[in-house]
């Protein structure tokens, strides 16, 4: 079995990949919590170590810290944990893989983009974040663009997974909401492209299998407003709940917080070389259970 380097395995996606591909792969993690060989990927020299003792070609980092809204309480703090997390273990990552010369797969996000575009974003359009977990994904992008080894850039947004996962994703969170009737309105003017992650993982093998480089968006290419994704999900699963109407701009006017008015993103570049069709976000919300 081929072994595979990995940072955030532990995640919503990684955990996910790690599950569906465990017969493929053998997995060599990269974590403080791990209780064999616990590795910090802020620190170098365990970095390296951990790279040399493996005689995997790719790398995965998928560690991040993710919560949006947490990370924001820590804007501009390079002693947070979302700059470290995101911007200081990135570093040691890159480091390691160019000097063992191994692949590095980066996961992204859309929010390094502000959301002012009305149209899906493609990998030519400029990024700018407007707050700091956006900002943090986007210094990371920078420094792996310089590497000097082979890399690779996957952007997703708003990810979701067919079972359920401790980290409540966008899918699962809206359903539960709907059943217990403690879901808020939804935004009816707020554009996003859902990640369906069974599939996502799917693209990362691609990857590795085909060593493809390069910056791709690899979310679902689709356009969904909070709204219609909350409807489609109560229709699919037969739920009989009601769906309230929220508005964007009210809650931009009332909050200090940055919000981005769109994130959906093309996947036309990465859908024309790869050797399976994803799922359609209808065709994906039929399999969450």
């Amino acid at each position: 079995m081929k072994s595979l380097l990995a940072t955030g395995l532990n995640g919503l996606v990684g955990s996910r990949f790690a599950k569906d591909f465990e017969n493929t792969y053998e997995f060599d993690s990269l974590d403080v919590r791990d209780e064999k060989q616990p590795t910090d990927i802020t620190n170098y020299d365990q970095v390296l170590e951990r790279f040399q003792n493996s005689d995997a070609t790719h790398i995965i980092h998928l560690a991040a810290y993710t919560d949006v809204t947490g990370a924001w309480k820590q804007t501009d703090d390079e002693n947070g944990i979302t700059y470290k997390v995101n911007v200081t273990g990135t570093p040691n990552v890159i480091k390691a893989a160019e000097v063992t010369n191994k692949h590095l797969i980066y996961v992204s996000t859309a929010y390094v983009f502000d959301g002012e575009k009305k149209e899906l974003y493609t990998e030519e359009d400029a990024p700018n974040p407007i707050e700091w977990y956006g900002k943090t994904k986007f210094l990371a992008e920078e420094l792996v663009k310089k590497a000097q080894c082979p890399w690779t850039i996957l952007r997703i947004d708003q990810p979701f997974r067919s079972d359920t996962f401790e980290k409540v994703d966008t899918a699962h969170r809206i359903m539960q909401g709907i059943k217990d009737g403690s879901l808020y309105p939804q935004f009816t003017n707020h554009f996003f492209g859902p990640t369906f992650v069974d599939d996502f993982g799917k693209v990362i093998d691609f990857v590795i299998r085909t060593n493809t480089t390069g910056l791709f968006h690899a979310s679902s290419g689709e356009s969904w407003t909070d709204y219609d994704f909350a409807v489609a999900i109560n229709e699919i699963h037969n739920l009989g709940g009601e769906i309230g109407k929220g508005d964007l701009e009210v809650y931009l006017a009332n909050s200090e917080r940055p919000y981005q008015r769109n994130t959906a993103m093309s996947n036309e570049k990465i859908s024309k070389i790869l050797d399976f069709e994803m799922m359609s976000v209808k065709e994906a919300l039929e399999k969450v259970e």
